[in-house]
């Protein structure tokens, strides 16, 4: 079962490893820092247009973030 904590774990990992600052990161995608402080600690997902923006700037896959897996092409 896919939960919010999962979520959550998942987008702290892609934030922290993307070398960029909090500052650097919200300025890129149109939040607040302290929005994107509340992702790292779990305190709030963003919204799916954030999400968007988010997996973009960090070049992230929203379907590994979102735990989704895709079926195998064969």
């Amino acid at each position: 079962m896919i939960t919010a904590t999962h979520i959550s774990k998942k987008l702290a990992e892609g934030i922290l490893q993307s070398g960029m600052t909090q500052e650097e990161i919200a300025l890129k995608i149109g939040v607040r820092q302290q929005q994107i402080s509340s992702y790292i600690h779990g305190k709030t997902l963003p919204a799916l247009d954030t999400l968007s923006r988010l997996c973009t700037a960090l070049d992230l896959d929203a379907n590994e973030i979102l735990c989704v897996e895709r079926e195998k092409e064969y």
